[in-house]
């Protein structure tokens, strides 16, 4: 099996953005689309089998995904914060994934290819338990986790992610990603607005 082949891609699209105000943070129009479809289309771009969870707005943004070849998830504890979103996602991962890279459905400048050298470092690492990008000394997103963190993260509450949970392993491969849109996710309009400026200039 190629690597490529053993890994999925778990697109987080559940949460209610209440940093954003009254309008559905992920569907607000970033580069002529919904926010959440760069996401996706970047899961896509990169041949990864993708699973969309979804929970708040779910109609919605289904819709808005509608003529895209996902797997949705239904997550009816997104209320409950973040974890219950990677759950769900890890829950659904379909038999042959060996892994899953987890994207976050407000991060608009993930690239394809960013996704293919999340890939091939935990290919060439031997498939540890996770990759995770670095920028500027900071960790970011995505991450890529191994199946083997499956009862780990069984065990995650509340609105975290999988963070906490890698800090403490020592398996875990820094790939230096050299680009900010792995630290950059859209929390309030004028962020949004940011960014659009940023991407025409």
């Amino acid at each position: 099996m190629s690597a490529a082949s053993a890994v999925a891609a778990i697109v987080l699209a559940a949460g209610r953005g209440t940093r954003f105000g009254e309008s559905p943070k992920l569907l607000a129009p970033f580069g002529g689309k919904p926010l959440v479809r760069h996401a996706v289309e970047a899961a896509l771009g990169a041949e990864l089998p993708t699973l969309v969870v979804l929970g708040h707005r779910e109609a919605e943004i289904r819709a808005a995904l509608a003529d895209l070849p996902v797997i949705f998830v239904a997550n009816p504890d997104y209320a409950d914060g973040l974890s219950t979103s990677l759950k769900a996602g890890f829950a659904a991962l379909p038999a042959a994934s060996a892994a899953a890279i987890i994207l976050l459905g407000d991060m608009p400048g993930v690239t394809p290819a960013l996704l293919d050298r999340l890939v091939g470092a935990w290919e060439d690492a031997g498939r540890p338990s996770a990759v995770v990008p670095v920028a500027g000394g900071r960790r970011g997103n995505p991450v890529l986790l191994s199946r083997r963190l499956s009862a780990d993260i069984a065990h995650l509450v509340g609105d975290a992610g999988a963070g906490p949970l890698l800090k403490q392993r020592p398996d875990v491969v820094e790939l230096s990603a050299d680009d900010p849109a792995v630290l950059f996710d859209v929390d309030t309009p004028a962020a949004l607005a940011s960014q659009a400026a940023h991407s025409q200039s």
